[in-house]
């Protein structure tokens, strides 16, 4: 079981009661393979040395934390701003793929494929599958090839085959299930680079792992700015979960309020019971037969109808809260966002922007608390649909 400071779950790949490995027989092999290449990789200087070298020179990093004057005195709290939307491909799903593209080829596969909603991991697996070499096939719900239609064509400018799911709600969710069946046919030659903190173990731990880098940096950065201190709140928004799970990871062990927010229309961890889906155990939403529900958000990369493992482990133990942003709320802290700093955040961050400014309005977030919030991806990619929207 892995602890409140977020370590190793071990090989049962465990969260107290959340994770664990539920997929078909013939993939049990290559998620057993996968871990053991991981944990080679992962205690492997050399590894860790190129993959740090990749962050460093390729995407970007470190990113920097910025301070937000104007917003904080619109607030009343100090507001800080984890910039990965600064990174190469514009927010934080670079880490990962990065490591898992170098794992790809320490395994000796020559082919990928990945899952995406709003179409941002989907163009960071083809970047890492430009740069390294390997054939890239994205799978993408169909209404969200439509919602993100630019990403769709970034991903093809860098070779990637998009491949547009008609099944179920056809969102994110089923985007994974048609990347599982791909992965069950082609295993001998593909890994699937999943892009969240979910699905079978070893992923929502190694995914978890390639994202520390954002808190630990976080956590370094903001001493620095603040004297020796943490700040008193660190808040992301969570659909599987990776950037919170990377953010959280820099804090756990230390006495900041840990605050996940979800969409308001897909809250697994408020509305969800405990069940399985896409090889993990966790909170997802589901009727009274098990079905599983659609979840709706504004945010095509928040719309998914479950939670990592490690995140309803966090729960459980009191350690993290989440809450839910409204569509419309998101909305206003993107405005917000955008007219007070000129940062103009993915729909994804405003949720976590909409629930800080609901609380420090409401005075559950005190007034000159400092707050560290990710600005996991910027809004390029919804510029459109938010003009439509506001139209």
């Amino acid at each position: 079981m892995a602890p409140a400071g977020m370590g190793d779950p071990g090989p049962s790949g465990r969260f107290g009661r959340f994770g664990g490995r539920f997929v078909p027989e013939s993939l049990v092999p290559a998620c057993i393979e996968l871990e053991a290449a991981f944990r080679v990789a992962w205690s492997d200087w050399r590894f860790r040395q190129r993959y740090a070298e990749l962050l460093r020179t390729y995407a970007g990093r470190p990113t920097p934390v910025t301070e937000c004057h104007r917003l904080s005195e619109a607030l009343g709290v100090r507001v800080l701003l984890k910039r990965e939307d600064l990174t190469h491909t514009g927010s934080h799903k670079i880490n990962n793929v990065l490591g898992q593209g170098l794992l790809t080829l320490e395994m000796g596969k020559t082919r990928v494929v990945a899952e995406t909603g709003a179409g941002q991991h989907g163009v960071a697996t083809a970047t890492a599958a430009a740069l390294f070499g390997l054939e890239c096939v994205v799978y993408m719900g169909e209404v969200d090839t439509e919602r993100q239609a630019l990403n769709v064509f970034r991903m093809q400018l860098l070779g990637a085959e998009v491949r547009p799911v008609a099944s179920g709600s056809r969102t994110l969710k089923d985007a994974v299930n048609e990347a599982l069946r791909d992965w069950v046919a082609t295993v001998e030659n593909t890994h699937y680079c999943l892009g969240s903190v979910m699905g079978p173990h070893p992923y929502p731990w190694m995914v978890r792992e390639f994202q520390r880098v954002v808190g630990d940096e976080a956590r370094s950065q903001c001493r620095e700015l603040l004297g020796g201190d943490d700040p008193a709140v660190v808040v992301a928004c969570v659909g599987g979960g990776s950037n919170a799970a990377g953010t959280f990871a820099g804090f756990v062990d230390t006495p900041a309020r840990l605050v996940g927010v979800e969409a308001a229309g897909g809250s697994a961890i408020g509305r969800g019971i405990p069940g399985v889906l896409h090889g993990m155990h966790s909170y997802l939403l589901q009727d009274e037969w098990g079905q599983i529900l659609e979840a709706q958000s504004i945010s095509a990369g928040l719309d998914y109808p479950g939670i990592g493992p490690e995140h309803a482990h966090l729960s459980d133990l009191g350690r993290a809260t989440y809450y839910t942003a409204t569509d419309g709320e998101v909305l206003d802290a993107l405005q917000l966002l955008s007219r007070t700093e000129g940062i103009i955040p993915a729909l994804e961050p405003a949720h976590a922007l909409a629930w800080l400014v609901n609380a420090a309005r409401s005075g559950d977030v005190a007034a000159g608390t400092t707050v560290l919030l990710t600005l996991s991806g910027r809004g390029d990619k919804d510029a459109e649909q938010v003009m439509r929207l506001l139209g």
